[in-house]
Parts: structure tokens; sequence; C-alpha cells
């Protein structure tokens, strides 16, 4: 599908971010007549772009089970004939299909071909969606990262948050990451503290602030940015260490550790 020119899409053909409450990005991925949608915390968004671009909405993908990302399902339903795909492990307003790792999502009209990953942390069942659009690698991850950051722990552990964003590292760098919110900015001004030395990071925060200045949506971000600027995704990397410690202003032995003081420090600042 080509989309019409506005501030919410992306660099992909086919997919664009739909706007939700203050922050919130509901994904759409289209081709022909047909759609998928990722998160609609909201209805009405959604049923606007739908009419907008002349869709049919056929599937309702969801990570997990915060009102600001399930919140539309049922209203979509009402005006919808989509089914409803979700974490097997979280309590949803409703679900056709529960998944759980290595379960795949297909539609053979979009060509499009998603497999789960269970990546608890920011919630207990959250899962992420990880295939291929267009020939490109595409992340649907909800909460768990987003650009220059993560989710906050509200049901998980550090260690499993460490064990989600190992899943996610692991990825092709070119991944494009359609994270949930857009926070990039924030994330980003705390980032430069930890590590006020990363080339990479300043050059992607200048870029970042030109494009928030425009209206345009800082994402889709990159598995390899995150890796290069992101401090959660660099647990390891010695200056982050370093940084988290004295921060903390204890001894941090572990990549769990290092992780649990820069999440306790990045829910503290301001």
């Amino acid at each position: 599908m080509t989309t019409q020119p506005n501030p919410a899409s992306t660099e992909i053909p086919g997919i664009i971010a739909i706007h939700a409450f203050a922050d919130n990005y509901i994904w759409m991925i289209s081709k022909g007549s047909e759609a998928v949608v990722v998160d609609p915390g909201q209805a009405q968004p959604v049923l606007e772009a739908l009419a907008l671009h002349q869709l049919k909405l056929t599937a309702i993908l969801l990570t997990h089970h915060h009102q600001d990302h399930v919140g539309g399902v049922l209203e979509l339903l009402e005006a919808t004939d989509a089914s409803v795909y979700g974490p097997a492990g979280e309590k949803l307003p409703f679900c056709d299909v529960a998944l759980q790792e290595g379960d795949e999502v297909l539609d053979e009209t979009l060509g499009l071909k998603l497999s789960v990953l269970e990546v608890p942390g920011h919630t207990a069942g959250h899962i992420a969606y990880y295939g291929h659009f267009n020939s490109i690698p595409v992340l649907f991850c909800g909460d768990t990262l987003f650009a220059a950051g993560c989710g906050r722990l509200f049901e998980g552990t550090a260690a499993q948050m460490t064990t989600s964003l190992a899943k996610f590292a692991a990825l092709p760098r070119e991944t494009r990451v359609f994270c949930a919110h857009e926070y990039t900015l924030s994330n980003m001004r705390w980032a430069t503290v930890v590590e006020p030395g990363n080339k990479e990071l300043q050059i992607w925060q200048k870029n970042a602030n030109e494009q928030r200045s425009q209206g345009i949506p800082t994402l889709p971000s990159t598995i390899g940015q995150e890796l290069a600027c992101n401090p959660f995704m660099r647990a390891q990397h010695p200056a982050v260490g370093q940084a988290a410690a004295t921060w903390s202003q204890r001894e941090l032995h572990t990549p769990v550790e290092v992780f649990a003081a820069l999440r306790e420090w990045k829910n503290n600042f301001r």
C-alpha cells in the first residue's frame, strides 16, 4: 500500500504509526485492502485510519495486558471481523489465539510471517513479534524495548528483562524496532548522561530532535542503533557498567546487577 504523506509515516511502505493518547503508537501493517494492527489502546484512531486508507482490519496483535495497549479491542471487534492474537500468560479483554514462545502468526495476504518471543519483565507474560514484512526484518516489541530505553519492571525482574533484551540483541542488526511509545528524547537525555562520550548516540539524538521538531516519529529504530546507543542493551559494556556503579555507589558484578542499577537510575532521572 502507498500511504498518504503524513507525519506518522515510517520508512517502510505499508507500516504506519497511528497516534493514540499522549505518546502511544498503534502500528498498522497493510497490503492491498487488508490491515493488521498492533496494540490498539484506542479504537477511534484505528477506525479513522482504516476509513482513510480504505482498509479492512483482519487481525489484532497484542503484546501485553495494559489498558493503553488493549483498550480499543472490544470496540474494534464490534466494527470489524478481526481475529485477536495475544499472550497466553496474560488476562486480555478478548483473545482468539493465545500465543507462546515459538508460535507463529501468518497472514498470506499481507505476506507477513511473525514469530512469537516471550519477553517478560515489563509484565509477567509480555510477548513480542519478530519476522519480515516486504523482505525487511521487523520487531513489534510493545513496552519491552524503547528507543534508547526499556519498559519499567511492573511485574517482572531485572534478570527476566536482561534475558528478554538479550533475545532482541541476537536479532539481525538491521531489524526495525517498532516500540509502542514516543519516549525517545527523554530516554536519550538520560542515555547521554550514562555515556557522555558515545558519538553514535549524540548523532542519533540530534536526528531525533530534528524529527520531533517536525512532528515526525523517531521510530522505528534498529537493533543496531539500540546496541550502539541504548544503555539497557549495553549492560556488559565497561563504560556503562562503570557509570551504573558510580551512580549506585556500589560494586556491580554481573550484567543483571548493572541492568538493575540502570533501571533504578532511569526511574529516578529527571
